[in-house]
């Protein structure tokens, strides 16, 4: 049921107006953030169609046979191409998902999807098909489905989950009708946290201010690790702004691309961000209520203190640069010492 699913209650009701007119596009695009809920608000309509003891408003039961099927998927190996240039059936034969391998989704996934989409339903009413990451689609792979978009099959439908739609063909883009989410409030992360991730009160209010509007992202984050790499982050910035040690800078970065943590390096810069970021808003006469990283505002109000406006924007601006370019696989060391450095000038 839709009332299972956290935030954008306008998308909600869009949704339960299709369904009650039976007005579902055999084309839809859900438009919106990395990790607002955009994969499970397909799946919640398709489960409408295939769900065998509907509630009086027509939505998915969520708890028959089919359902549990329906949400059911074993996906394959990351490293498993051949297992990617196919639709993944969940174990619904009529629920299907095309996934990216790598950063790509390939064309043959695309073309097994093609045919898949012109057989009639085995079971529901309809069959339906959710493209992960469309925008990770090439030339060949859109093509492909605009063929399909084109001239759909009255009993198909056809799910394109993005968080770039502006990264989509023009002409698939106008053959679907599009839903735009909008990032969850914080207090509603907050609140699913506690009541169904089992989350702690001071958890869940860290984990859904670092969250940005993300659900996934919220229910991804370990607040223990998350702590002890603030807690190095926040050396950072202390050596920046108040010893001016370089050392420790620079052993700083070398721990931040050592075996262990060389993974979590992209997380780091963006923990080092939110602070710098928590910092500034604090130097301009922010409330500290509002900062991510409430729970050390009395040391980022002395680091804001001690610290200069335009460092803090620069500071932040060369992170951004960073992110970018670790697209090029630059030297992540070389990168972060160039940073740490720069930040005691």
């Amino acid at each position: 049921m839709f009332s299972t699913l956290v935030g954008n209650d306008t998308v909600k009701l869009t949704l339960k107006r299709l369904i009650a007119k039976n007005r579902v596009p055999n084309s839809l695009l859900f438009a919106g953030d990395d990790g607002v809920g955009k994969r499970q608000f397909a799946l919640e309509l398709a489960k409408t169609f295939v769900c065998v003891g509907k509630t009086d408003g027509g939505e998915a039961c969520g708890v028959c046979a089919a359902c549990s099927r329906a949400s059911s998927t074993t996906l394959p190996k990351s490293d498993d191409k051949e297992a990617h240039k196919r639709v993944i059936f969940s174990d619904h034969i009529d629920v299907g998902s095309v996934i990216p391998y790598n950063r790509n989704i390939l064309v043959d996934a695309i073309r097994h999807l093609e045919s898949e989409a012109n057989y009639r339903p085995y079971e529901a009413p309809a069959r339906f098909f959710i493209v992960d990451d469309a925008e990770k689609m090439n030339d060949a792979a859109s093509n492909a489905l605009l063929k399909t978009l084109e001239e759909p099959a009255a009993t198909t439908h056809i799910f394109l989950i993005t968080s770039r739609p502006d990264s989509l063909l023009p002409t698939i883009r106008s053959r679907c009708q599009t839903l735009r989410f909008a990032p969850v409030e914080t207090g509603e992360i907050e609140k699913y946290l506690i009541e169904q991730r089992a989350f702690s009160p001071d958890e869940a209010r860290l984990a859904a201010r670092l969250a940005r509007g993300s659900i996934g992202r919220a229910v991804s984050i370990n607040v223990e690790k998350f702590r002890i790499a603030r807690d190095r982050m926040l050396a950072v910035l202390t050596n920046a702004i108040q010893t001016g040690d370089v050392a420790a800078l620079l052993r700083i970065a070398e721990e931040m691309n050592d075996a262990k943590n060389k993974d979590a390096f992209e997380d780091n810069l963006d923990t080092l961000q939110t602070l710098i970021h928590d910092v500034w808003s604090v130097r301009v006469g922010g409330e500290t209520a509002a900062l991510v990283n409430a729970d050390l505002a009395d040391r980022l109000l002395d680091l804001a203190a001690t610290g200069r406006s335009a460092d803090f924007m620069r500071w932040h601006a060369e992170i951004d640069t960073i992110r970018e370019n670790l697209i090029v696989n630059i030297n992540r060391k070389v990168a972060a010492d160039a940073l740490f450095i720069s930040m005691t000038g």
